[in-house]
């Protein structure tokens, strides 16, 4: 039955296509080719679009979590991370787990202190938009000596910028992704 109707629907659109001229069977087709690209674009901007409203809403909850995937000195090269990092961040707790890598004004007493491992309750933050998308988020810490300040920049795509300020060390960046906590 089904092969009745292919062949019924093959010989009608095969009628269709002898009795226009061949110009408007090209038109056609370009016309129909440029609609599935329009919806395809359509589609991606509409991915886009939800990213970015997924991305503010975290922001705006302050619940979220920095994920780094590498890491770069202000005086050396990038290094790719291969253990799990994180800095968690939530209305009145942010908890970093960071490696450092560069150099320290003075050393730390005890050797496990050597990265930026602390949790704060004690921290200004500031969010605001990027100027083309996105968000800028400055985090001030009023109690420690680790970290002095961080600068974290969330692209609208889910990547994310953060660089950490300190009094004892010299500054260093992470590019990573922003996860939901």
């Amino acid at each position: 039955m089904q092969g009745i109707l292919f062949q019924s629907l093959k010989c009608t659109v095969m009628l269709f296509f002898k009795r226009i001229p061949k110009y408007i069977a090209a038109m056609l087709l370009v016309l129909v080719a440029s609609m599935q690209i329009t919806f395809a674009q359509e589609s991606k901007q509409d991915k886009i679009e939800a990213q970015a409203a997924a991305l503010k809403t975290l922001v705006e909850s302050k619940n979220f979590v920095f994920v780094p995937q590498s890491v770069t000195p202000l005086t050396g090269r990038t290094r790719q991370l291969t253990s799990y990092y994180n800095l968690r961040i939530s209305k009145d707790t942010i908890a970093s787990n960071l490696p450092y890598f560069g150099r320290a004004y003075t050393a730390p007493i005890n050797p496990e202190d050597a990265g930026i491992s602390f949790t704060s309750t004690d921290f200004e933050y500031y969010a605001t938009p990027g100027k083309k998308g996105g968000w800028v988020i400055v985090i001030k810490f009023k109690n420690q000596t680790q970290a002095r300040e961080m600068n974290l920049t969330i692209f609208d795509n889910g990547r994310a910028d953060l660089v950490v300020s300190s009094n004892n060390r010299q500054s260093i960046s992470f590019s990573g992704d922003i996860k939901p906590r």
